[in-house]
């Protein structure tokens, strides 16, 4: 296994944990649909929250919320619409992204609510 893809599934795991530390409720993780993948679907109260991780080892190049780019945000809002149509979703949606750096010491996990649409 890569180390992008180490750092990556390391990121997606801290990311769930910390949500599940905040109440949030995990309904799935890796949802894909055709050309989608949403890294978590989570749910807290009567929203449902499309989640996408982003994890970096440095800030070198930026930090990681700066990666998700206008093409990602398309491909996950295509998604997010497949899934909520698949399980006839009636209440709130929203997107957020969590950045995870992981760095030298404790991670540093932050939460971006509303973070596109």
């Amino acid at each position: 296994m890569s180390d992008k893809i180490k750092t990556g599934n390391e990121g997606e795991q801290l990311a769930a944990n910390f949500l599940l530390e905040k109440g949030f409720e995990i309904v799935q993780r890796n949802y894909r649909y055709k050309h989608s993948e949403i890294d978590l679907i989570v749910k807290k109260d009567n929203w449902l929250i499309f989640v996408e991780v982003k994890t970096r080892s440095s800030h070198s190049f930026g930090f990681p919320e700066q990666f998700v780019d206008r093409n990602k945000v398309k491909t996950i809002l295509f998604g997010a619409l497949n899934y909520m149509h698949e399980v006839n979703w009636q209440g709130n949606v929203r997107y957020d992204i969590v950045a995870v750096s992981l760095g030298r010491g404790t991670p540093d996990i932050v939460l971006i609510e509303d973070a596109f649409y």
